[in-house]
Protein backbone atom coordinates (compact mmCIF):
# COMPACT_ATOMS: atom_id res chain seq x y z
CA UNK A 1 0.00 0.00 0.00
CA UNK A 2 0.98 3.66 -0.13
CA UNK A 3 0.21 5.27 3.23
CA UNK A 4 2.61 8.23 3.24
CA UNK A 5 4.49 10.17 0.60
CA UNK A 6 6.59 13.30 0.15
CA UNK A 7 5.07 16.20 -1.80
CA UNK A 8 7.51 19.08 -1.62
CA UNK A 9 7.75 20.36 -5.22
CA UNK A 10 6.87 24.05 -5.54
CA UNK A 11 3.37 24.52 -7.08
CA UNK A 12 4.82 26.78 -9.79
CA UNK A 13 7.14 23.93 -10.78
CA UNK A 14 4.22 21.49 -10.80
CA UNK A 15 2.38 23.79 -13.20
CA UNK A 16 5.35 23.61 -15.56
CA UNK A 17 6.13 19.90 -15.16
CA UNK A 18 2.53 18.77 -15.68
CA UNK A 19 1.62 21.46 -18.25
CA UNK A 20 -1.21 22.70 -16.05
CA UNK A 21 -3.67 25.12 -17.66
CA UNK A 22 -5.59 26.12 -14.53
CA UNK A 23 -3.73 26.52 -11.22
CA UNK A 24 -6.49 26.39 -8.62
CA UNK A 25 -4.81 25.61 -5.29
CA UNK A 26 -6.59 28.63 -3.82
CA UNK A 27 -10.04 27.30 -4.68
CA UNK A 28 -12.19 26.79 -1.53
CA UNK A 29 -12.35 23.13 -0.60
CA UNK A 30 -14.00 21.20 2.20
CA UNK A 31 -11.70 19.53 4.71
CA UNK A 32 -12.28 16.44 6.85
CA UNK A 33 -9.65 17.51 9.40
CA UNK A 34 -10.71 18.70 12.85
CA UNK A 35 -7.64 20.95 13.19
CA UNK A 36 -5.89 23.15 10.59
CA UNK A 37 -3.59 21.17 8.32
CA UNK A 38 0.12 21.39 9.06
CA UNK A 39 1.99 22.28 6.93
CA UNK A 40 -0.71 24.34 5.22
CA UNK A 41 -2.28 22.76 2.11
CA UNK A 42 -0.16 23.43 -0.96
CA UNK A 43 3.02 23.94 1.11
CA UNK A 44 5.97 21.52 0.95
CA UNK A 45 5.06 18.44 2.97
CA UNK A 46 7.57 15.61 3.30
CA UNK A 47 5.07 13.45 5.17
CA UNK A 48 1.76 13.63 3.32
CA UNK A 49 -0.75 11.54 5.26
CA UNK A 50 -4.33 10.37 4.63
CA UNK A 51 -7.11 12.95 5.22
CA UNK A 52 -4.76 15.81 4.28
CA UNK A 53 -5.46 17.98 1.22
CA UNK A 54 -2.77 17.39 -1.40
CA UNK A 55 -1.95 18.87 -4.84
CA UNK A 56 -3.45 16.71 -7.58
CA UNK A 57 -3.53 17.10 -11.36
CA UNK A 58 -6.79 16.35 -13.16
CA UNK A 59 -8.50 17.23 -16.45
CA UNK A 60 -12.08 18.50 -16.49
CA UNK A 61 -14.04 21.64 -17.43
CA UNK A 62 -13.29 24.58 -15.17
CA UNK A 63 -16.91 24.62 -13.98
CA UNK A 64 -16.53 21.91 -11.33
CA UNK A 65 -20.25 21.77 -10.58
CA UNK A 66 -21.29 20.88 -14.14
CA UNK A 67 -23.05 17.47 -14.28
CA UNK A 68 -20.92 14.78 -15.84
CA UNK A 69 -23.03 14.48 -18.99
CA UNK A 70 -22.83 18.21 -19.64
CA UNK A 71 -19.16 18.36 -18.68
CA UNK A 72 -18.23 15.98 -21.47
CA UNK A 73 -19.51 18.57 -23.97
CA UNK A 74 -17.11 21.18 -22.59
CA UNK A 75 -13.35 21.43 -23.04
CA UNK A 76 -11.41 19.54 -20.39
CA UNK A 77 -8.62 21.67 -18.93
CA UNK A 78 -5.63 20.30 -17.06
CA UNK A 79 -5.93 21.63 -13.51
CA UNK A 80 -3.85 21.63 -10.34
CA UNK A 81 -6.22 21.29 -7.39
CA UNK A 82 -6.18 20.45 -3.70
CA UNK A 83 -8.00 17.17 -3.07
CA UNK A 84 -8.43 15.20 0.14
CA UNK A 85 -6.53 11.91 0.34
CA UNK A 86 -9.03 9.14 1.01
CA UNK A 87 -11.72 8.63 -1.62
CA UNK A 88 -15.33 9.19 -0.58
CA UNK A 89 -17.80 7.71 -3.11
CA UNK A 90 -20.64 9.98 -4.16
CA UNK A 91 -23.16 7.60 -2.60
CA UNK A 92 -21.56 7.56 0.85
CA UNK A 93 -23.74 8.69 3.75
CA UNK A 94 -20.86 10.66 5.27
CA UNK A 95 -17.20 11.43 4.44
CA UNK A 96 -15.74 9.15 7.12
CA UNK A 97 -15.46 6.28 4.62
CA UNK A 98 -12.49 8.01 2.99
CA UNK A 99 -10.16 7.09 5.85
CA UNK A 100 -10.36 3.44 4.72
CA UNK A 101 -10.04 4.15 0.99
CA UNK A 102 -6.65 5.78 0.47
CA UNK A 103 -5.54 3.12 -2.03
CA UNK A 104 -7.29 1.39 -4.91
CA UNK A 105 -5.86 -1.91 -6.16
CA UNK A 106 -5.15 -1.88 -9.90
CA UNK A 107 -6.34 -5.49 -10.17
CA UNK A 108 -9.90 -4.60 -9.03
CA UNK A 109 -10.08 -0.89 -9.88
CA UNK A 110 -12.58 -1.41 -12.70
CA UNK A 111 -14.78 -3.80 -10.73
CA UNK A 112 -15.18 -2.35 -7.23
CA UNK A 113 -18.32 -0.19 -6.91
CA UNK A 114 -16.40 2.44 -4.94
CA UNK A 115 -13.88 3.03 -7.74
CA UNK A 116 -15.19 1.87 -11.11
CA UNK A 117 -17.06 5.06 -12.07
CA UNK A 118 -14.09 7.20 -11.09
CA UNK A 119 -11.73 4.85 -12.95
CA UNK A 120 -13.78 5.31 -16.11
CA UNK A 121 -13.79 9.11 -16.27
CA UNK A 122 -12.26 10.71 -13.17
CA UNK A 123 -8.60 9.77 -13.20
CA UNK A 124 -5.85 11.99 -11.84
CA UNK A 125 -2.11 12.25 -11.28
CA UNK A 126 -0.74 12.61 -7.76
CA UNK A 127 2.60 14.47 -7.86
CA UNK A 128 5.20 13.22 -5.38
CA UNK A 129 8.90 13.33 -4.69
CA UNK A 130 8.69 9.73 -3.49
CA UNK A 131 6.77 7.53 -1.08
CA UNK A 132 7.33 5.59 2.15
CA UNK A 133 6.85 1.91 2.93
CA UNK A 134 7.45 -0.05 6.14
CA UNK A 135 9.44 -3.28 5.96
CA UNK A 136 8.71 -5.93 8.62
CA UNK A 137 11.97 -7.44 9.86
CA UNK A 138 12.42 -11.22 9.45
CA UNK A 139 14.58 -11.36 12.60
CA UNK A 140 14.05 -8.32 14.86
CA UNK A 141 11.07 -7.79 17.17
CA UNK A 142 9.60 -4.62 18.63
CA UNK A 143 8.67 -4.09 22.28
CA UNK A 144 5.42 -5.99 21.81
CA UNK A 145 7.08 -9.03 20.27
CA UNK A 146 5.95 -8.26 16.74
CA UNK A 147 8.25 -7.90 13.69
CA UNK A 148 10.08 -4.60 13.90
CA UNK A 149 9.07 -2.28 11.04
CA UNK A 150 11.69 -0.19 9.29
CA UNK A 151 10.50 2.76 7.19
CA UNK A 152 12.01 3.16 3.71
CA UNK A 153 11.86 6.07 1.30
CA UNK A 154 11.39 5.14 -2.35
CA UNK A 155 11.84 7.50 -5.30
CA UNK A 156 12.78 7.63 -8.96
CA UNK A 157 16.36 6.60 -9.62
CA UNK A 158 17.08 10.09 -10.95
CA UNK A 159 15.22 11.64 -7.96
CA UNK A 160 12.95 13.63 -10.30
CA UNK A 161 9.29 14.20 -9.33
CA UNK A 162 6.99 11.30 -10.12
CA UNK A 163 3.29 10.95 -10.91
CA UNK A 164 1.27 8.33 -9.05
CA UNK A 165 -1.90 7.18 -10.78
CA UNK A 166 -5.04 8.17 -8.91
CA UNK A 167 -8.81 8.35 -9.16
CA UNK A 168 -11.01 11.05 -7.67
CA UNK A 169 -14.64 11.57 -6.74
CA UNK A 170 -17.12 14.28 -5.71
CA UNK A 171 -19.23 13.91 -2.56
CA UNK A 172 -21.98 16.40 -1.72
CA UNK A 173 -23.19 17.12 1.80
CA UNK A 174 -26.98 16.61 1.56
CA UNK A 175 -27.54 19.24 4.24
CA UNK A 176 -25.90 22.07 2.28
CA UNK A 177 -26.88 23.94 -0.87
CA UNK A 178 -25.01 23.06 -4.06
CA UNK A 179 -23.52 26.55 -4.35
CA UNK A 180 -22.04 26.39 -0.84
CA UNK A 181 -18.24 25.81 -1.18
CA UNK A 182 -18.37 23.57 1.89
CA UNK A 183 -21.02 21.34 0.31
CA UNK A 184 -18.51 19.54 -1.91
CA UNK A 185 -15.70 17.24 -0.83
CA UNK A 186 -13.36 16.25 -3.65
CA UNK A 187 -11.22 13.27 -2.68
CA UNK A 188 -8.80 10.82 -4.27
CA UNK A 189 -7.18 7.41 -3.90
CA UNK A 190 -3.76 6.27 -5.10
CA UNK A 191 -3.79 3.24 -7.41
CA UNK A 192 -1.43 0.47 -6.27
CA UNK A 193 -0.06 -2.67 -7.88
CA UNK A 194 2.27 -5.59 -7.12
CA UNK A 195 5.73 -4.36 -6.12
CA UNK A 196 8.49 -4.92 -8.64
CA UNK A 197 11.49 -7.18 -7.86
CA UNK A 198 13.66 -5.65 -5.17
CA UNK A 199 10.98 -3.29 -3.92
CA UNK A 200 8.97 -6.37 -2.92
CA UNK A 201 11.61 -6.98 -0.22
CA UNK A 202 10.26 -3.84 1.42
CA UNK A 203 6.52 -4.22 0.82
CA UNK A 204 4.42 -6.40 -1.53
CA UNK A 205 2.60 -3.38 -2.99
CA UNK A 206 3.67 -0.10 -4.60
CA UNK A 207 1.93 2.84 -6.26
CA UNK A 208 1.34 2.74 -10.00
CA UNK A 209 3.78 5.38 -11.25
CA UNK A 210 3.02 6.67 -14.75
CA UNK A 211 5.74 8.01 -17.04
CA UNK A 212 5.19 11.33 -18.89
CA UNK A 213 4.17 9.74 -22.23
CA UNK A 214 1.14 8.19 -20.45
CA UNK A 215 -0.03 11.26 -18.53
CA UNK A 216 -2.36 12.69 -21.17
CA UNK A 217 -4.04 9.35 -21.85
CA UNK A 218 -4.57 8.67 -18.14
CA UNK A 219 -6.07 12.13 -17.53
CA UNK A 220 -8.34 12.18 -20.59
CA UNK A 221 -11.96 11.93 -19.28
CA UNK A 222 -13.19 11.06 -22.78
CA UNK A 223 -11.27 7.78 -22.69
CA UNK A 224 -13.78 5.63 -20.78
CA UNK A 225 -13.06 2.20 -22.27
CA UNK A 226 -11.92 -0.29 -19.63
CA UNK A 227 -9.28 -1.69 -22.00
CA UNK A 228 -7.75 1.78 -22.23
CA UNK A 229 -7.46 2.00 -18.46
CA UNK A 230 -6.16 -1.54 -18.07
CA UNK A 231 -3.44 -0.97 -20.64
CA UNK A 232 -2.14 2.07 -18.77
CA UNK A 233 -1.99 0.00 -15.57
CA UNK A 234 0.16 -2.70 -17.17
CA UNK A 235 3.42 -3.43 -15.30
CA UNK A 236 6.46 -1.33 -16.19
CA UNK A 237 9.95 -2.70 -16.58
CA UNK A 238 11.71 -2.76 -13.17
CA UNK A 239 14.60 -0.48 -12.33
CA UNK A 240 12.96 2.95 -12.29
CA UNK A 241 13.27 3.36 -8.52
CA UNK A 242 15.71 3.19 -5.63
CA UNK A 243 15.10 2.99 -1.92
CA UNK A 244 16.86 3.55 1.39
CA UNK A 245 15.94 3.21 5.07
CA UNK A 246 15.01 6.38 6.95
CA UNK A 247 14.35 7.42 10.52
CA UNK A 248 11.22 6.26 12.35
CA UNK A 249 10.45 9.96 12.78
CA UNK A 250 8.30 9.54 9.66
CA UNK A 251 5.96 7.34 11.71
CA UNK A 252 4.40 10.50 13.16
CA UNK A 253 2.46 12.65 10.70
CA UNK A 254 3.39 15.66 12.85
CA UNK A 255 6.93 15.45 11.44
CA UNK A 256 7.20 16.84 7.93
CA UNK A 257 10.68 18.26 7.31
CA UNK A 258 13.21 17.39 4.62
CA UNK A 259 15.29 15.53 7.21
CA UNK A 260 12.79 12.66 6.90
CA UNK A 261 14.43 11.75 3.58
CA UNK A 262 17.91 11.46 5.07
CA UNK A 263 19.32 7.89 4.75
CA UNK A 264 19.66 6.09 8.06
CA UNK A 265 23.29 5.17 8.83
CA UNK A 266 23.98 1.45 8.49
CA UNK A 267 25.09 1.23 12.13
CA UNK A 268 21.54 2.23 13.14
CA UNK A 269 19.86 -0.57 11.21
CA UNK A 270 18.35 -3.48 13.14
CA UNK A 271 17.32 -6.58 11.20
CA UNK A 272 16.72 -4.70 7.95
CA UNK A 273 16.69 -6.49 4.59
CA UNK A 274 18.69 -4.77 1.87
CA UNK A 275 16.23 -4.47 -1.08
CA UNK A 276 19.03 -4.84 -3.63
CA UNK A 277 20.80 -7.91 -2.22
CA UNK A 278 18.39 -9.52 0.24
CA UNK A 279 21.12 -9.36 2.92
CA UNK A 280 19.97 -8.77 6.50
CA UNK A 281 21.73 -5.74 7.95
CA UNK A 282 22.20 -5.11 11.66
CA UNK A 283 20.60 -8.36 12.56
Amino acid sequence: MCGRYAAAVDPDDLVEIFEVEVAALDRPTRSVLKSPQQPAPGSPDYNMAPTKAAPVVLARPNDEQAPDDAARELVALRQLRLLTWGLVPSWSKDPSTGVRMINARAETLLDKPAYRRAAAARRCLVPADGWYEWQPSPVAKDGRGRPRKQPFYLCRDDEQPLAMAGVYEFWKDPDLASDDPQAWLVSFAVVTTTAEPGLDRIHPRQPVVLDPPDWAAWLDPAQTDSRHVSQLLSPHAPGRFRAWPVSTAVNSARNSGAELLRPLPEQDLVGVVDPDTGEVLGG
